[in-house]
């Protein structure tokens, strides 16, 4: 009884203290007529209130995101199928959408009435200008009497997931330099013509094509296996991403990080699409960021994991970056879109640089993305990106208002400075590569 009065509306309760004061005044001036509206006026709510509280409306919800994917700035259609399967139809019903504040308002939308087997379709746009991955729901439905009397709430529990992209920049074609190897686990190996038994097999990993499976081994091991087949020659590339809170400044969607983020989108979308290989590496140098993005899927699924990755990408909290571990193979072409950067950060990705054929730096005038006061300890980009070349970077200082497009243009047509005596590289030796000409690219064997 106290569950079913406290749905009573405004309405509802005027009407309930209408009847007790029609009510009072009719005991004590010893009006029947009174006393009967009193009656009437009591009635009305509560009744409806109890009749509503034990009714069993069915409602179901159904909600799709088109795309699922978008890039920073762009829009994206929430469509809601609301049906009511049941056998009592609804009253009133005010539907709410529950959305991030990044989105917009919440959406709230009227149906007057929805008979059994009945169902409605519900469409709105949202729009966000921060990357990010934002659930959008649950649905909220508060349902009505025809009398306006009863106000019930409904609450689904179902969240679909938008995913917020940074903005990937078209990028003219240029003439670059990497490293080819088979794909795979990237490590040439050589294969006996006799069949399948020489075939090099690992543990299955997500995301690994089924039809990779070896079942031999998967029936020795007790576990699934893969082939690791070598497959024809692949360029391999290396994303370096400048994540650090201290080497960025500005906030929002104008920040140099956000800037950073959206060129190393733009890169990786461009590279695969030339058939590289792409890994991502941050100032982290150990863990999973430092495994090829290989596994056994087309390069196309690979760049939609690497923007999903970068989607939800936030600023660390490290000051320098971790000296990455000397690798046996190549690293290929080495991109790195780097923030405030000082001598001794040069020094920790010089094994990097070491590794690769060759080596591409954007370095960001951080102070002119920082306010009043902001740009202090913040070193001298012209002076790093001098020493920088003078290491073996290719570097370009970019600003923000600089054109990704002409800065990687302008990245693609820069040569370290040469010493005499050659690079004044970490390792103290030089690669030599054989350039191949590809489509839009010059990759290189080293």
């Amino acid at each position: 009884m106290r569950t079913a009065l406290s749905s009573l509306t405004t309405r509802g309760r005027a009407f309930v203290s209408a009847g007790l004061a029609c009510g009072v005044c009719a005991l004590a001036l010893g009006q029947k007529d009174l006393l009967r509206v009193a009656v009437l006026l009591l009635a009305l709510p509560i009744v409806t209130a109890l009749v509503a509280h034990r009714s069993r409306y069915l409602l179901s919800c159904r909600r799709e995101i088109t795309p699922g994917r978008v890039q920073a700035g762009q829009s994206a259609t929430v469509s809601l199928r609301v049906e009511n399967p049941g056998r009592v139809p609804t009253g009133l019903m005010l539907l709410e959408d529950g959305l991030p504040y990044v989105l917009g308002s919440r959406p709230r939308f009227v149906i007057e009435q929805l008979r059994p087997r009945w169902h409605r379709e519900i469409g709105y746009p949202v729009r966000s200008e921060v990357r990010g991955r934002y659930p959008i729901g649950p649905l909220t439905v508060r349902i009505s009497d025809p009398f306006g009397f009863v106000e019930m709430t409904r609450s689904f529990s179902v969240k679909t997931p938008l995913i917020v992209r940074p903005v990937v920049h078209p990028l003219p074609t240029a003439t670059l330099s990497g490293d080819w190897s088979g794909t795979g686990d990237n490590r040439p190996r050589a294969f006996a013509s006799a069949g399948t038994e020489d075939i090099t097999v690992r543990e299955y990993r997500q995301g690994d094509d089924l039809r990779r499976i070896h079942w031999r081994s998967t029936a020795k091991s007790d576990q699934l296996m893969v082939r690791r087949e070598e497959q024809p020659h692949q360029s391999r590339a290396t994303l370096l991403l400048d994540s650090r809170g201290v080497a960025h400044r500005g906030k929002g969607p104008t920040s140099s990080f956000e800037y950073a983020v959206s060129a190393a989108a733009s890169i990786g979308a461009h590279l695969s699409t030339y058939g590289f290989v792409v890994r991502m590496v941050t100032e982290r140098g150990a863990g999973d960021a430092f495994s090829w993005h290989d596994r056994g899927v087309s390069s196309a699924a690979e760049v939609e994991l690497l923007l999903d990755d970068l989607a939800v990408i936030g600023v660390s909290t490290l000051s320098k970056f971790e000296t990455a571990p000397t690798e046996q193979a190549s690293s290929g072409l080495v991109v790195a879109v780097l923030g405030a950067v000082t001598e001794a950060d040069l020094t920790a990705l010089s094994s990097l640089r070491a590794s690769s054929t060759r080596a591409l730096a954007i370095m960001l005038e951080v102070a002119a993305w920082a306010r009043d006061g902001d740009a202090r300890g913040i070193a001298d980009v012209d002076a790093q990106a001098l020493l920088a070349r003078r290491n073996g970077w290719s570097v370009v200082v970019a600003r923000p208002q600089d054109k990704l497009a002409a800065v990687w243009r302008e990245l693609a047509r820069t040569r370290p400075v040469m010493r005499q005596g050659g690079l004044a590289s970490a390792a103290g030796s030089t690669v030599g590569t054989a350039a191949i000409t590809v489509p839009g690219a010059e990759v290189a064997a080293g």
